[in-house]
């Protein structure tokens, strides 16, 4: 997970890295998998999924800011 997120250059905390990691196994349907981490790896060098993955990451990257931003309410 730190290094797709490294080379999308995307910096989390450990808190919400580990959120995110669990989120996309989830809907990837990678959970249960004998080596999630090692599925996860494998599917990130798919042309294919790669960009499902960057996507997926994104777009929770961007409903994060906007739960934050109307937690601390920015408009």
């Amino acid at each position: 997970m730190d290094a797709i997120l490294a080379e999308m250059h995307v910096w989390l905390g450990g808190s919400e890295r580990d959120q995110l990691y669990r989120e996309l196994l989830a809907y990837f349907g990678l959970i249960g998998a004998i080596d999630e981490c090692e599925a996860l790896d494998h599917a990130w060098r798919d042309p294919y999924n790669r960009r499902e993955i960057e996507e997926f990451i994104t777009a929770w990257i961007r409903r994060r800011r906007k739960r934050l931003e109307e937690a601390i309410g920015v408009v």
